[in-house]
């Protein structure tokens, strides 16, 4: 029950990133730079689709995926298509790495150190979760300045 709560969770985040980055009226505002801001929406979404794809699906739904953390701060002005695409290929990792997951494995260490450290897999999960909503919350935040869009995209309703 708490895998499949978790699954909900991250597939709403993920779709919700996908819909960030439609609501970019013009696409290269998604990799505009105000100040004050490190990272484009685009850096983050290569960001987060990197780490779905590698600790979610390589790990967990044996993808094959490889991840290259340096290219998803260094790529700048990758197409919303390309952006897109790689949602998808997370939203594909999560629901192949949940359906290996059973409740019994989120007691069981992570496959994976996290910050030099070994976590059981359900607190490792926790984290890769609010990690998303964090970043997701940036991407918003993002969009509204360099849009000057006001309403939000209703990204973080209740999850059924």
């Amino acid at each position: 029950m708490i895998v499949e709560d978790l699954h909900r969770v991250f597939a709403r985040d993920a779709t919700t990133l996908r819909d960030e980055l439609l609501a970019y009226p013009e696409e290269q505002q998604i990799w505009a730079m105000p100040p004050g801001t490190k990272n484009s929406a685009g850096t983050l979404a290569l960001h987060l689709c990197g780490n779905l794809q590698h600790y979610i699906g390589a790990l967990f739904g044996r993808t094959g995926y490889v991840r290259d953390r340096p290219a998803e701060f260094s790529r700048r002005n990758v197409s919303r298509a390309d952006l897109l695409a790689e949602c998808d290929a997370a939203l594909d990792a999560i629901a192949r790495g949940f359906a290996a997951l059973a409740d019994d494995d989120l007691a069981k260490p992570f496959p994976d150190q996290l910050g030099g450290a070994t976590l059981p897999t359900g607190l490792a999960l926790i984290h890769m979760a609010t990690h998303l909503a964090y970043h997701l919350g940036q991407i918003d935040y993002h969009r509204r300045l360099v849009t000057g869009q006001y309403g939000e995209i209703k990204g973080l309703s209740v999850p059924k």
